[in-house]
């Protein structure tokens, strides 16, 4: 191991441990100057103290390399690259000293681009419809302020995983003798644990635009009968977490300290839908039966016989220190590349601005529906990640109603890939076999893409009139 300095991390951890440095360094068995060292980069790391830290706060190695710093590295680039606001490119290796020793900035940097962009976005709206003013909410947190956003940032700043809500969900499992295999016995028994214990009426309906419904002034859930089982049960599980752990939902909530009111919400809904897919995947025996399979999705799907985009996000959350999954970028898009839904344990990230990557396999997976589709890509950093893709439908009810279709894909770093039976034909130890992807035309640096949409922003677009090439740019 190279001397590493790791100042700035070991102070975040510390930090949000609420620790002082005296706590840390009597945690570690170290002297408190020595720590006081290491926070400020004059010692470097070493094995033993890395093995110290990982083991009393059940991190993993990677939480010091620098590579965990990649998202936030890329969500500033993004802000550099936006001309609106910075007239002149910023040198990478600056950028990167500021994520590394300045991460705090780095984040105010991004989320200030944020707020901008919201604002930006929201004033086009207004000037599109101006006949309509008085029906746009100008409340001010509305228009600084993206729920979306602030939510995937909320699950991303936790790891996408919530060790509280997990817990609370294994425990019920097993007090109900639950089994990962058995839908309609599991719907079965949450149907009667929620009218015993919680005095609900579940109502069956057939109405093709609810799937489910809860009247808390009634205690009455409507559950559709056009979806699954599995279905079925995650929609009374993702109830029975507002009704078992109600007050710890919004503790979690609260803290986060939203800025609107429909953030809170989704954050509400969210953190229940977490819970439910843990109550009906319970964390040990999930992550054991994962394994075991090497994350073989569509075979785990059938196993539970819950859908297989459940399935990705639920092994997204795999994330319990002593028991770690892979760390996965879960992704849902559409056909148009809209990304619905973008959960990370890891730090692969997409431009905001400008579209995805044509040359990810997400869209090719629209191609053959219902199929799976692997790649092994290299990002123009060098960074290597293995791929699966598969799209899910969404129908219910008659055959005039209008369904829907998504892609959904699972990412991770591409020294995973021995661990899932989808790579094992796959060179992916050889970084000429990787398609090329990168995190979107204008702020990618390949110069020699055949498929690349417009220039990059922060280079100069150089043109020959007389002369053509497969590369339009």
């Amino acid at each position: 191991m190279g001397k590493t300095y790791v100042g700035s991390r070991l102070r975040q951890l510390r930090r949000e441990r609420d620790l002082s440095q005296a706590s840390l360094a009597d945690t570690l068995g170290l002297s408190a100057s020595y720590v006081n060292q290491i926070e400020h980069d004059v010692r470097p790391l070493t094995v033993s103290v890395l093995s110290k830290i990982t083991e009393a706060f059940g991190i993993d190695a990677t939480f010091f390399s620098r590579e965990d710093d990649s998202r936030l590295l890329a969500e500033v680039k993004d802000v550099i690259a936006d001309k609106e606001l910075v007239s002149q490119p910023v040198d990478l290796a600056e950028l990167s000293e500021v994520v590394a020793d300045h991460p705090a900035v780095a984040k105010t940097i991004v989320d200030m681009h944020r707020r901008y962009r919201s604002i930006r976005d929201k004033l086009s709206l207004l000037t599109d419809h101006r006949s309509h003013a008085d029906e746009i909410n100008d409340q001010p947190g509305d228009v600084l302020d993206m729920p979306h956003e602030q939510v995937r940032d909320f699950i991303h700043a936790n790891n996408n995983y919530f060790h509280s809500l997990d817990t609370a969900a294994e425990k019920l499992h097993h007090t109900l003798g639950l089994s990962l295999n058995t839908s309609p016995s599991i719907l079965a028994a949450l149907h009667r644990y929620v009218t015993e214990t919680h005095g609900v009426t579940v109502v069956p309906t057939t109405a093709s635009s609810t799937l489910h419904r809860f009247d808390p002034s009634t205690s009455t859930l409507e559950i559709s009968t056009l979806i699954s089982p599995g279905q079925q049960a995650f929609r009374i599980a993702s109830e029975l977490a507002y009704l078992e752990i109600g007050p710890e939902l919004h503790q979690l909530v609260d803290e986060a300290e939203f800025t609107t009111h429909e953030s809170t919400l989704l954050a509400l809904r969210g953190l229940a839908s977490y819970y439910a897919a843990a109550l009906l995947l319970p964390y040990t025996e999930f992550h054991e039966r994962v394994e075991k399979s090497r994350y073989d999705l569509e075979y785990l799907a059938s196993y539970t016989g819950l859908g297989f985009e459940t399935i990705c996000h639920r092994v997204s959350t795999l994330q319990r220190p002593g028991l770690r999954g892979i760390p996965f970028t879960f992704i849902r898009v559409d056909r148009a590349g809209n990304m619905s839904k973008r959960l990370s344990a890891a730090g692969f990230h997409f431009t905001h601005s400008g579209g995805t990557c044509p040359l990810w396999n997400v869209y090719e997976a629209f191609s053959s529906p219902g199929h799976l589709q692997r790649q092994f890509a290299s990002m123009p950093d060098g960074r290597t990640y293995v791929w699966v893709a598969r799209t899910v439908s969404h129908r219910y009810g008659t055959f005039e109603q209008r369904g829907k279709e998504f892609a959904i894909g699972l990412g991770c770093e591409a020294r995973h890939a021995g661990r899932m039976v989808y790579f094992d034909s796959m060179p992916v130890s050889t970084p000429a076999a990787a398609v090329p992807i990168g995190p979107g035309c204008r702020v990618c640096a390949r110069t020699d893409c055949a498929q690349r949409a417009f220039p990059a922003i922060q280079g100069i677009t150089r043109v020959d009139a007389h002369s053509s090439s497969l590369a339009a740019y």
